[in-house]
């Protein structure tokens, strides 16, 4: 398992001679923020990004995310454009050494939470969901609510350009259900998955966050059948997961053992996202420390499956609590996610141990 960490480039607070200093921390997972959905990345600014993280001898092997522009999402006419603006960027990507690329179908919004500062009963915050009161907001209180608890920060899938025209949309999404998302989602993998290959990159689909439907927009890539189905829609090396806990485990029937087993023996995980929540009524959920026990999640049985099919991909802690009196991007700071990757790396080297005992 090779143990990575994200970061937001020039602008995130977090160094990269910080995020060097933490133990077993193999490369940074990253892209380029600044460039609007759609629209293909620059091969001159790829490899400046690369040499800045190559510096501090960290790898880059891994891109979060190519976005899908929503045109593709709702199978307009004009999504055939930025498919080809996809397939530069692949290209590009594959040039500078690029490995995976995680990527999501979500519609209009990427993870969604309903506070992004829940305090904790130690005084900490975390990023939650009340499924409750986002009964009672539509999708723009939704926005600007979140906009207005963000530090001033851009939240990844949050950008002001892809939600500034939220109503209009909104109106375009009314006639497609989950069958015509899937045919979408179909037809950008024909044209992806094959190009990808052929320029060796494994595509990483990224589970919806959370995974049911919100504010009646269809969300399909949330179980271990939906998993498979996307699987099944291009058979090939470069069409796999991004294997994410934390986004399929506000579903109790989720297995994540037994996901994590049967599609890593297959060697569909291309990347894993390993964290913890715990769930609460009614499809609420906050996220927690990674500690089984602060959580629903029982870590130690995620990392044995990994250990169980011998994991040679990439991983990262994923979100973390705000600690210490850290101020920053909500759910990615620098403490309680760099004491996720100890807390993986720990258990990790545990598990391997016992096995030789």
């Amino acid at each position: 398992m090779k143990m990575t960490f994200r970061w937001y480039g020039k602008n995130d607070k977090i160094s990269l001679e910080y995020i060097s200093q933490i133990p077993n921390i193999d490369g940074v997972v990253t892209s380029l923020i600044d460039v609007a959905v759609g629209e293909a990345w620059s091969l001159e600014e790829l490899i400046q990004l690369k040499k800045n993280i190559n510096s501090y001898n960290l790898n880059f092997d891994v891109v979060e995310s190519v976005n899908v522009h929503e045109d593709i999402k709702m199978g307009l006419a004009s999504r055939d454009k930025y498919i080809v603006n996809y397939k530069k960027t692949l290209k590009n990507l594959s040039q500078i050494g690029v490995q995976t690329v995680c990527y999501n179908f979500m519609p209009i919004f990427d993870w969604t939470r309903t506070n992004l500062s829940r305090e904790m009963d130690d005084k900490s915050t975390s990023l939650s969901f009340d499924n409750e009161e986002l009964k009672n907001l539509s999708a723009k209180d939704l926005v600007e609510k979140l906009r207005n608890n963000s530090n001033d920060i851009e939240i990844p899938g949050w950008e002001r350009g892809r939600l500034d025209e939220l109503e209009n949309v909104f109106k375009q999404y009314e006639d497609i259900d989950e069958e015509k998302l899937w045919g979408n989602l179909e037809y950008f993998l024909k044209e992806i998955i094959p190009y990808a290959q052929n320029h060796n990159i494994k595509m990483a689909i990224h589970p919806d966050d959370p995974p049911f439907s919100i504010f009646g927009l269809p969300r399909i890539i949330t179980n271990e059948r939906a998993l498979q189905r996307v699987l099944d829609i291009y058979p090939s090396i470069s069409n796999g997961l991004t294997l994410c806990t934390g986004s399929l485990g506000p579903n109790k029937d989720n297995d994540l053992p037994s996901m994590i087993r049967k599609f890593g023996s297959a060697n569909k995980i291309h990347f894993a996202h390993i964290r913890n929540i715990k769930r609460e009524s009614d499809k609420s959920f906050y996220e927690t420390s990674h500690l089984s026990s602060d959580g629903s999640l029982d870590l130690y049985e995620i990392v044995l499956a990994y250990k169980d099919i011998n994991f040679q991909g990439h991983a990262r802690a994923d979100h973390g609590r705000m600690i210490w009196g850290e101020k920053g991007m909500p759910g990615y700071g620098l403490y309680d996610r760099a004491l996720g990757v100890a807390y993986i790396n720990g258990l990790y080297e545990a598990v391997v141990k016992i096995d030789k005992v």
